[in-house]
């Protein structure tokens, strides 16, 4: 199965560019949006080529999500830790989206690979941003800990309008996904996808993975929910995250997948979707040409028809002459 990169691709693109002709006064205009309605904007003026602007536009957060100036709880103080001196927040964003930060390309370091290894973190904000307080009640599990300002019922935004939901505790994180589909057949793949996800939890090179359940009917960790959260048509999966599930650098890989997870989940049902649609054609292509070969050669058969026919006149001429 393919997990989904934490950076963007176009982003650390243009930001390498940008980088290698730094000297060049070349402005910049770039808009685009990722899964999940994720949407960026980039801008580099002519008079301030060391300066760039990246602009992010999360998705719309549904009611019983909690937003802090326009961002998740625990943003601000993430953009600060991962990206330092380098990086300005703007306040108040650029008009129609949640954040703006103001990049500084001139401060970037000067070794080549310390150098890309944060222009990967920067091509990585939407992590950043979304996971943020994820991240902060992961990392007070790693400590066994409950974070003092954290509600025993958490709900993160993870797709417009949708959201996941945390029960933190001091053992363990309980995480909840709604899984919510628009086409029909998308229904009927993600339900079985799921169900084949929760049994492979069983095999034995997965014993260390966190447990994973699928139930069509809502868990009790979300007694108390509001209808339209507790609304999904392909069922309710639920995962259990333990300390050692977030220990060292196993953190942002954890903070990654689970935040991405209903697009991981999408992905692989479109690819089945795809991959079944190219099973059947190539089906059909098959039938369509032994049916071609089970017909007979129309010439030959034309030619067929029309001896027939003169035979027939031979013998009814001869007939004729001969009673005459």
């Amino acid at each position: 199965m393919i997990l989904l990169q934490s950076h963007s691709r176009f982003l650390l693109q243009t930001l390498l560019n940008r980088v290698q002709n730094l000297e060049k006064a070349i402005e910049l205009d770039h808009h685009w949006v990722e899964f999940d309605d994720v949407r960026y904007h980039v801008q580099v003026s002519v008079k301030n080529p060391h300066i760039l602007q990246l602009s992010l536009s999360l998705p719309t957060p549904p009611l019983e999500t909690v937003f802090v100036g326009g961002l998740p709880f625990g943003a601000i103080e993430a953009i600060k830790a991962a990206y330092g001196v380098i990086v300005q927040i703007l306040d108040p964003p650029r008009d129609g989206f949640n954040l703006t930060l103001k990049l500084n390309l001139s401060k970037l370091p000067q070794d080549e690979e310390n150098r890309h290894t944060l222009l990967v973190k920067i091509a990585s904000v939407r992590e950043v941003v979304l996971g943020a307080p994820l991240r902060v009640i992961l990392k007070h599990l790693a400590s066994r800990t409950v974070a003092p300002d954290i509600n025993q019922f958490v709900a993160l935004v993870h797709r417009p309008n949708e959201s996941f939901f945390l029960v933190p505790q001091a053992e363990k994180v309980t995480v909840v996904f709604p899984m919510r589909f628009k086409d029909s057949i998308d229904i009927v793949l993600a339900t079985s996808f799921l169900q084949e996800f929760m049994e492979s939890r069983r095999t034995a090179g997965l014993s260390n993975a966190p447990p994973c359940l699928w139930s069509q009917s809502p868990p009790l960790e979300l007694k108390g929910a509001t209808d339209d959260a507790l609304s999904a048509n392909a069922g309710f999966v639920t995962f259990v995250i333990f300390p050692r599930h977030v220990e060292g650098k196993k953190l942002d890989r954890t903070v990654w997948n689970l935040s991405t997870f209903h697009a991981y989940v999408n992905y692989h049902v479109k690819c089945s979707e795809g991959f079944m649609h190219s099973r059947m054609r190539r089906r059909v292509e098959s039938l369509i040409q032994a049916l071609n070969c089970a017909k007979p050669d129309q010439e030959k058969t034309k030619k067929t028809s029309q001896t027939r026919s003169l035979k027939r006149l031979s013998l009814k001429d001869s007939r004729t002459n001969s009673s005459s």
